[in-house]
């Protein structure tokens, strides 16, 4: 990058790169709409997602612990927050579209269900003869579907580049041959998306553009350092376990010497920041020795390369792998974790069968114009219908069908008191 470029951006101030997406070259929307006047198109998709329902829903949906366990673990809307914080640092340092990227930090975790990834896991199974779900899938129809709120149209109507880095920001979904690349090869594509894509091609062989490569580094870091704050807060495991990662064992070396005898509570937060730092600052150099070399001079150059550009270095992927390996064990894996898992994906599985078998029982907004099991259109319904639901109205759900419902509690143990 030029040393223009750097200069800007030590100063604070705002600068764009030419291969940021631009605002007023975007390709727009399916359903074209006045411009606004004190808004670029990006900045109003990122306003359409705050105030849609889905997103205010995200307050009442588990990230891993149930939300009565404690009041300061995180859910999935304090974890969106925390994904945009650290998307938008990326991006304006790498003078990148801000408000894109903030929209799609704020959206990517739209379309998951309740009870976290066990209710995405548990819905799949029952959804397995009927195309399977996908949250990814279920953001896209969100967003373009399921969201009715305007006079005009179903969803929010979103701009071609959200909805793209949206479905792809994990990757592309086909091979440049047209084939479905690992994730997608057994299960195929799902529906959702392919529908949407034959009438707004979202170029699913190709990479999304730099601003949604950003928010899935920055979703990764955002997990990394923050389901270890909460694991240790849960005492799942200890400080001292945390030295079976030799990134994290570095860190708490550096935290102990720099400040000795520092209390429990504020080592643990040292420890949390500085792995945000560390991830943010090896983000934005490997991008830049990436886009040194690519050289490219727009956005399409980047949705085109034959790699990301916004990615960690050799050494950080190992950090970010040590980590979520680590965290899979001692925490995802947790004895008293797994407990719940199960009463869960029970709610969500007795859940489905019930409406599944007699869709009237589901709100007349959802029912409606269904002629019963044994509608095609009644499973996705369904599902639709369960996905949209918080951990909350899920168990009271349960409890309105049910003579008996799971209990989520589990046996907490010194620390669990949030």
């Amino acid at each position: 990058m030029a040393d223009e470029g750097r200069t800007v951006r030590r100063t604070g101030e705002r600068w764009r790169a030419p291969y940021g997406s631009d605002p007023f070259a975007s390709r727009g929307r399916l359903i074209p709409e006045s411009p606004s006047p004190t808004r670029t198109d990006f900045q109003r998709d990122r306003d359409r997602i705050v105030h849609s329902a889905a997103f205010r829903r995200l307050k009442h949906k588990t990230q891993v612990f149930v939300h009565h366990e404690g009041d300061h673990y995180r859910t999935r809307l304090t974890h969106t927050l925390e994904v945009s914080q650290i998307a938008r640092a990326l991006a304006r340092a790498l003078g990148l579209d801000e408000d894109l990227a903030e929209a799609l930090a704020l959206a990517h975790d739209l379309g998951h269900t309740p009870f976290g990834h066990t209710g995405e896991d548990a819905l799949h199974a029952c959804m397995a003869a009927h195309g399977g779900f996908d949250h990814n899938a279920q953001a896209l129809r969100l967003v373009t579907r399921l969201e009715r709120r305007y006079a005009t149209f179903d969803g929010l109507n979103l701009t071609w580049e959200t909805l793209e880095g949206l479905v792809k920001h994990n990757g592309p979904l086909l091979t440049r041959d047209g084939r479905p690349t690992p994730h997608y090869a057994e299960g195929g594509i799902p529906v959702a998306i392919t529908e949407y894509d034959a009438v707004n091609d979202l170029e699913l062989s190709s990479f999304a553009g730099p601003e949604a490569q950003v928010a899935a580094l920055a979703d990764d870091i955002a997990y990394d350092a923050h389901d270890l704050d909460d694991g240790l807060r849960a005492d799942l495991f200890r400080l001292d376990d945390l030295k079976e990662v030799p990134f994290l064992a570095g860190l708490l070396d550096e935290i102990a010497r720099t400040y000795p005898g520092l209390e429990r509570s504020r080592m643990v937060h040292e420890l949390a920041r500085r792995v945000i730092t560390r991830f943010v600052e090896d983000v934005i150099a490997e991008a830049e020795r990436r886009l040194a070399a690519l050289r490219p001079t727009d956005a399409a150059a980047i949705r085109h390369a034959a790699a990301p550009v916004v990615a960690f270095s050799e050494a950080m992927a190992a950090a970010d792998r040590d980590i979520k390996t680590f965290l899979f064990a001692r925490m995802y894996r947790h004895p008293g974790v797994m407990a719940v898992r199960r009463r869960a994906a029970a709610i969500v599985e007795d859940l489905f069968a019930t409406f599944r078998h007699d869709p009237t029982l589901m709100p007349e907004e959802w029912s409606a114009g269904l002629s019963g099991s044994d509608d095609p259109r009644t499973p996705r319904r369904v599902a639709d219908f369960i996905a949209g639901m918080t951990d909350n109205y899920a168990v009271r759900q349960h409890r309105r069908l049910f003579a008996e419902t799971p209990d989520l509690h589990w046996v907490t143990w010194p620390g669990m008191d949030g």
